[in-house]
């Protein structure tokens, strides 16, 4: 039976780009069968992608090569180096660009621009090509000139500011959370400029600002502001942990019994009041005050703490499994060992693949959270080391023999 071609297949893209926000785009696109070409610095070894000297580490070994993070985000691309300093470098990456579909990169502003790169110089080369950027502003704008990081981008769209506990200053989140996003919304964003192309045979430049991406993830709360004039903290608010819209009481997370174990609890209706109280099996949870949400509502405050009090004597699991069997949305916060090792469900959708890595071996990576019937990812291939496909991909795509790749090593052009 011929072997199914993987859903991209056939379409290449010259890769600059770095950390999560850039990375983890061409990743997934990389997992359906895009040949993803990484261009990295000889000099540097890669470094200004910090990721590939941070924890981590599988071992005592430290260098480009070994940085966990790096080897997550960029597993199944392939790596060259150019020194874009020397003209000969710059030859070969325009000789690279006119062979590829797509340019993708998350520097700041500009920088492809002063490299000679620019999107005019792109379509130059290949009229065809897609072209792709992410910085944190975009290119137009008067903010177009600043840097940004993931927690700077989550500040400014907004994001920070609607996570805390009542009464207190915006905590945010302890992680990039748009360095994700960012990387997702770039990833549409290539598929997209691509299929115009297949439909039309044009190229285009997608210029993308990541807080502008960090923006659009407020849409319902600046919805209320322009229309109710209700701004998003106010007296009480923000409690992450219960739901306005629509009403739930109680819809939190309760401690369990151990150190910092926690259960999530979601009572919708006052039928699943009743249920929660059948469970619960205690005096006060047949209160009658407790029965419709407009009481639960009103004495929201201390029908947590009693029901943190029944929780806090029983294992998040055992709790999970009570409320479940009576119909109420539950479940254990679960910490990484217990999610990745533990929960059945992870195995059976294959989130967590062994990529093989030529200097670390065997290493457990992300997979994706999606599942296709004909044309799924595959995640196999470690990230690549510095320079590590340089001869096969200027032998096989640009056909320098073996004698000019030496020679261009001696030189310091890749």
């Amino acid at each position: 039976m011929k072997e199914k071609k993987r859903a991209l297949e056939g379409i290449r893209i010259c890769d600059f780009t770095g950390q999560l926000a850039g990375a983890g785009a061409t990743k997934w696109l990389a997992a359906f069968g895009a040949d993803v070409i990484r261009i990295e610095d000889p000099v540097n070894q890669g470094a200004w992608d910090i990721l590939r000297m941070m924890p981590p580490f599988v071992d005592e070994r430290r260098g480009p090569d070994f940085g966990g993070g790096f080897n997550n985000h960029n597993a199944e691309k392939r790596g060259i180096t150019l020194n874009l300093r020397t003209e000969r470098g710059k030859e070969l990456l325009a000789a690279l660009v006119a062979r590829s579909d797509v340019v993708t990169e998350n520097f700041a502003a500009g920088v492809l621009e002063r490299w000679g790169f620019g999107w005019e110089s792109l379509r130059r080369i290949k009229p065809d090509i897609v072209y792709v950027s992410n910085c944190g502003f975009g290119h137009v704008g008067p903010y177009a000139s600043f840097k940004t990081w993931g927690p700077i981008v989550q500040a400014v769209s907004g994001l920070t500011f609607t996570s805390g506990l009542p009464d207190r200053e915006p905590a945010g989140w302890g992680f990039s959370y748009m360095d994700h996003t960012g990387g997702y919304y770039m990833a549409m964003a290539v598929l997209l400029a691509l299929l115009h192309r297949q439909r039309t045979g044009e190229g285009q430049w997608v210029d993308m600002a990541c807080c502008d991406v960090g923006l659009t993830l407020n849409g319902p709360a600046i919805l209320d502001y322009t229309v109710n004039g209700r701004p998003m903290r106010r007296a009480g608010q923000p409690n992450g942990n219960r739901s306005d819209w629509p009403r739930m009481a109680p819809h939190g997370i309760y401690r369990a019994a151990g150190e910092d174990e926690w259960v999530a609890i979601a009572c919708r209706s006052d039928a699943d009041w009743t249920a929660c109280a059948g469970v619960i099996d205690r005096d006060w949870a047949r209160e009658t005050r407790w029965s419709t949400l407009a009481g639960r509502f009103e004495a929201q405050d201390e029908l947590d703490e009693k029901l943190t009090e029944w929780c806090r004597g029983r294992d998040k699991f055992e709790v999970q499994r009570l409320f479940q069997a009576a119909g109420i949305p539950s479940a254990a916060v679960q910490k990484p060992g217990e999610r990745i090792d533990r929960d059945p469900a992870t195995a059976e959708m294959g989130l967590w693949p062994i990529v093989r890595h030529s200097k670390m071996g065997d290493v457990r990576v992300d997979g994706l959270p999606v599942r296709f019937s004909e044309t799924s990812w595959t995640i196999a291939r470690g990230s690549p080391c510095v320079g590590e496909h340089t001869q096969e991909v200027l032998g096989e795509l640009l056909g320098l023999g073996a004698e000019e790749i030496a020679d261009l090593r001696a030189r310091g052009v890749v």
